[in-house]
């Protein structure tokens, strides 16, 4: 054979040898990457980086760890797209560089899983298409009523609505105590402590303390002094909004405040004497051993899960009741005591918040000081001293209500009037409300009509600039009866707004001089 050939046949060989060595070399690499690609969305690897016991511990309590088919759904199963998809890898790579970084960074004790747990922080880290890929069929045997019409509503409103299987499904990946989605069978209300028989007689313009007959709920009651003001902000105003313009002079006549938004315990009163199911209650709730006549007033179906997010009850303000439920409360109260109360208009709920004040806020400092928007506040932080003084809100809350005795009261004696939960106000609300006002309006009240309800003061979850006295808001029963499956909607309680309670005012009963 010619040397030549034999050369080349020697070459060719090495070349396929070379091939078959880098195909089995790449193959060898593959087989490494999808090993570590695959332990690397294992449950050991999620929980190096996400170092949080009660998260691990509430998993194995969930019904992704306990269930009859005795099937463990794995981190990744839910916090991950399903395999195959291009968006699982950009996800799992953007979400592990997001996890590894936290690690390196944050001290990890300090960590709230608590406040993560929650309707509006959920759906950014799990994937609605990781539940649909599991749970083909939304009516299995067994599904109750219920469970069928909310499916059903799912099925027709998904995109429209933009719904999510967690916005429902809360706690089936991690155990939440207390949650349940479904009606409330039994009643939380407080049975130890007094029964009144009689409201409180005023006789005189000072603070007093409302019992409620025949409950053992009552009210402490603020006198707020008639006064003028200057109502609203003016063009410039840090953080000011078109809706708040022009800044306008208002008086306001003397009125009775509540000194903090309406409890739990308040709530439950009207609740279990009005409630439109009528349910017999224990003997022991009532005094005489009998339910009292308060028939002219028809109060709320039960609500649909835990009202309270499971955060508790007691004295944080009740929340998630719809404005009409709110104002049916106040017509309650005025027949079970015999004096007038109602909702604030929103005059009087700016007056009341300033507490005899000018500035932004009741108490010193700006906003700009505060809030968390801004280059130098993003960079080095806010100083949160003052502030977390006076107000539930984004920074000091841990993602949910407080109870009063947590802050200090503003001017007037009034507790939470900026932050924890926004408060009805009566009035309808309007973008243009002021410029209808006239400057030195006595006592003036909003529009006449409208779709919207003025709401004031801000939440826990709002940032500091949408607490100052002057910032306006509105209600949007669209967005905050989202996941309500009921056809019609209920008019009682909110399916998806925790962060909205309500506030009461007694007007100053005839013959009392409040001057």
């Amino acid at each position: 054979m010619p040397r030549n050939l034999s050369n080349r046949g020697k070459k060719k060989n090495r070349y396929v040898l070379t091939a078959l060595g880098g195909l089995f070399a790449g193959f060898a690499i593959m087989l490494v990457a999808d090993y570590y690609y695959e332990k690397s969305s294992t449950n050991e690897a999620c929980m190096a980086c996400h170092v949080h016991p009660e998260a691990e511990d509430n998993w194995k309590k969930s019904s992704h760890y306990i269930n009859e088919s005795g099937v463990m759904t794995e981190c990744a199963s839910c916090h991950l797209p399903p395999k195959g998809t291009f968006k699982h890898f950009t996800a799992k790579a953007r979400i592990g560089m997001k996890d590894l970084w936290s690690y390196m960074t944050k001290d990890t004790s300090e960590l709230d899983f608590a406040s993560k747990r929650d309707v509006e922080y959920a759906p950014k880290i799990v994937f609605n298409e990781s539940c649909k890929k599991c749970h083909i069929n939304l009516f299995p045997k067994g599904l109750s009523d219920d469970g069928v019409a909310a499916h059903l509503y799912y099925e027709e409103n998904e995109e429209k609505l933009d719904l999510q299987c967690v916005s429902c499904h809360l706690d089936v990946g991690h155990f939440i105590p207390g949650y349940k989605h479904e009606k409330m069978n039994a009643d939380p209300i407080d049975t130890s402590g007094v029964v009144y028989e009689a409201a409180t007689e005023v006789k005189e313009f000072k603070n007093f303390t409302e019992t409620i007959p025949l409950t053992r709920s009552s009210i402490n009651m603020v006198a707020i002094p008639g006064g003028t003001f200057q109502m609203g902000s003016n063009k410039g105003d840090s953080f000011s909004n078109e809706d708040e313009y022009p800044k306008h002079s208002v008086t306001i006549s003397p009125f009775f405040m509540a000194e903090v938004e309406i409890t739990w315990n308040q709530y439950w009163a009207f609740y279990v004497e009005t409630m439109s199911e009528g349910r017999t209650k224990p003997e022991t709730i009532y005094a005489n051993n009998s339910r009292p006549d308060v028939d002219v007033v028809s109060g709320p179906t039960p609500p649909f899960g835990s009202p309270d997010q499971g955060w508790g009850m007691g004295n944080r303000p009740a929340i998630t009741m719809t404005h009409y439920a709110a104002e049916t409360y106040c017509q309650w109260l005025s027949l079970k005591t015999g004096k007038k109360y109602r909702l604030p208009t929103e005059a009087e709920w700016e007056y009341a918040a300033r507490g005899g004040t000018d500035t932004p806020y009741f108490f010193e400092g700006k906003p700009s000081k505060y809030s968390n928007e801004g280059f130098w506040n993003k960079i080095f932080g806010v100083d949160t001293v003052n502030i977390n003084r006076y107000t539930i809100y984004a920074n000091n809350s841990k993602n949910r209500t407080q109870e009063p005795t947590k802050v200090a009261p503003n001017p007037f004696g009034l507790k939470n009037m900026l932050g924890n939960v926004m408060e009805y106000c009566q009035d309808w609300y309007a973008e243009d409300a002021y410029q209808n006002v006239k400057d030195g309006a006595v006592d003036p009240k909003g529009p006449a009509s409208g779709t919207d309800y003025v709401v004031r003061g801000g939440s826990y979850a709002d940032d500091a600039k949408d607490l100052r006295c002057a910032a306006r808001a509105h209600s949007n029963y669209e967005a905050w009866l989202k996941t309500d499956p009921q056809n019609p909607k209920s008019i009682w309680w909110l399916s998806d707004m925790k962060g909205i309670g309500f506030r009461i005012v007694c007007e100053v009963p005839d013959g009392i001089n409040a001057k």
